[in-house]
């Protein structure tokens, strides 16, 4: 008799096979049967009529410090994802002296959007070392499993201290150190490093976050350690807004590694950055672009960090009171007038993205009860119904934010939208090569919800989309599992057949919906995020264990750290 059999659902194997009907059959964590009449199970879930999946893999998450205090893992954990990969972008908080522990804090709320009061609040920072932090996430309970990777600028700051937090350049003998300590980090079970040459990562006074542009040098010695120790992943943020420049240098890493560089794959400059994976693997490098399922997007409304109105004198002095003051100001016609009369103030300071957020109505969407994630600029955007409406643009966004007693949302389409449809998006997905993620799940808590990315894959673009072609479902669940397992060594997961994880999603395909995010004071010290929830998942299985059913927890942890590769099973 099996621990668990899952009978007659529609497998979908997360190699790209066709559907099928077929029982699916778990001992301990590992899948033992698929195929007809697996025979009895102590349990068993009846998967008629609905489909049954690997579990999702994301490997753009930033649930560094979340890992910590929360063992569900949720919003990711909601969307089917039963491994995730921490450490990207270069920021993280291991290894950490005590006395750099606030600055890490400090440019993880700059970089990526966590609350220091939440941060301070949830850290407990019984770790130092990297292989001391991946003891201490050992030490925790977790839903899912966690793969890290060494973030570059914690790395950095660890051996050069104040002087990294100068921006100073790193000597011969503290890249030296570096490369011991990455040495150290991998053989206690670290999947690679993380790093950046961009200028997108600054503090709120405009300054470039220190280490966030490296000497190449620095970059490439830790490159070098990689080839000394035989395996890793590095993952790389470069300059967006002089793409071709990344190129060479990611090329130059991947063959002084001997291991692949990850890389975001956005639509803008999306034919440069093909032909320069199809010229470097000539010269035997290989980049692996990663290309966001959908626009990569802002949600903009009054309690977020971004929205139009967010520079204005008026709305700036009320920023700190109670959310129930502020509702009462901005509900006042006095306020709005004078609110919708004022210039904006402070925005030297401000990124070229960020200025956007002040004025481009053709970019922007009002959300109503149901989101579209496709929608025609044309006939959609706030700037074709405020003039249809005859109002200004921003009086129409002001209104759509004050909807719904004060939480109506926005969406802003920053890129991977430039053509104002998803034509050359779908183009990408599932090209051989591009991996699709970048969820940055755990980040920019108050403007972002790509968490949802599986969800939003399989019924966007496998069932929902009305703008233009769909996908086969057989495509979208391979980029969901078995494409970034593979990608980034983890090959004991992501496909359903016998030997491997039983990590498993059982969802009935044609309820599965994807309600409009809200905002949650989930956070330690009552910190505030975006989630988003999902309908439609009946069943999540990590390591042969139900986490979840029918959208609820059920209190079991069979989550665990993967150190380092993982082998495909032999059978």
């Amino acid at each position: 008799m099996h621990d668990l059999v899952i009978r007659g659902g529609t497998v979908i194997d997360g190699l790209g096979g066709p559907p099928r009907i077929a029982d699916v059959a778990i001992d301990c964590d590992q899948i033992v049967h698929v195929g007809p009449d697996a025979g009895n199970g102590a349990a068993e879930i009846d998967a008629t009529g609905k489909i049954v999946t690997p579990g999702f893999v994301d490997l753009h998450t930033h649930f560094d410090a979340q890992a910590t205090w929360d063992p569900v893992l949720a919003p990711s954990a909601w969307h089917g994802v039963t491994t995730l990969v921490i450490g990207n972008c270069g920021v993280g908080f291991a290894p950490v002296r005590p006395e750099a522990r606030n600055w890490l804090i400090d440019v993880m709320e700059n970089v990526e959007e966590i609350p220091a009061h939440v941060l301070r609040a949830g850290l407990a920072w019984d770790w130092e070392s990297f292989p001391d932090y991946l003891d201490a996430l050992d030490a925790r309970k977790h839903s899912v499993d966690i793969v890290a990777q060494v973030p570059h600028i914690a790395l950095r700051a660890y051996v050069m201290g104040e002087r990294a937090m100068r921006n100073e350049a790193a000597t011969a003998g503290d890249i030296a150190a570096m490369g011991d300590l990455l040495e150290q980090a991998m053989e206690a079970g670290a999947i690679g490093f993380a790093c950046s040459r961009t200028d997108l990562h600054r503090f709120a006074d405009g300054s470039l976050i220190p280490g966030s542009m490296a000497d190449q040098q620095e970059l490439l010695a830790l490159a070098d350690r990689l080839a000394a120790i035989g395996s890793g992943q590095i993952e790389y943020l470069g300059m967006i807004s002089t793409w071709d420049e990344n190129l060479p240098f990611m090329a130059e890493m991947s063959r002084r590694s001997g291991m692949p560089v990850h890389f975001a794959m956005i639509e803008k400059d999306s034919e440069i950055r093909l032909a320069g994976i199809e010229e470097a693997a000539k010269t035997g490098a290989r980049l692996v672009g990663h290309v966001p399922p959908r626009a990569v997007g802002n949600y903009l409304h009054w309690r977020g960090s971004r929205h139009p109105f967010m520079n204005r004198p008026s709305v700036r002095a009320i920023a700190g009171l109670p959310w129930a003051e502020q509702y009462a100001r901005l509900g006042d016609p006095a306020f709005r007038a004078r609110v919708l009369g004022e210039e904006n103030v402070g925005v030297e300071r401000l990124s070229e993205v960020a200025r956007w957020v002040l004025d481009a109505f053709d970019r922007m969407y009002a959300v109503g009860d149901r989101q579209d994630y496709e929608p025609d600029p044309a006939t959609d955007s706030i700037a074709t119904l405020a003039a249809q409406a005859g109002q200004e643009a921003q009086a129409y966004a002001y209104d759509a934010m004050m909807a719904n007693d004060g939480a109506g949302m926005i969406y802003m389409a920053l890129a991977n939208y430039a053509p104002g449809n998803f034509d050359r998006l779908r183009e990408l997905i599932g090209r051989p090569g591009l991996i699709a993620g970048l969820s940055d799940a755990g980040a920019h808590c108050l403007r972002v919800a790509d968490a949802s990315a599986p969800t939003f894959m399989l019924t966007h673009w496998a069932r929902d989309r009305s703008r233009g072609a769909t996908l086969p479902i057989e495509l979208i669940v391979k980029a969901c599992t078995s494409d970034p397992a593979k990608a980034y060594g983890l090959e004991d997961r992501g496909v359903l057949a016998p030997g491997y994880l039983a990590d498993l999603n059982i969802i009935d395909f044609e309820g599965l919906s994807l309600p409009v995010p809200h905002i949650s004071a989930d956070l330690p010290a009552g910190g505030e995020r975006l989630v988003q929830r999902s309908e439609g998942y009946v069943a999540t299985i990590k390591s042969g264990r139900p986490t979840f059913r029918d959208g609820e927890h059920q209190g079991v942890y069979p989550g665990k750290v993967v150190r380092g590769p993982q082998q495909r099973p032999r059978v």
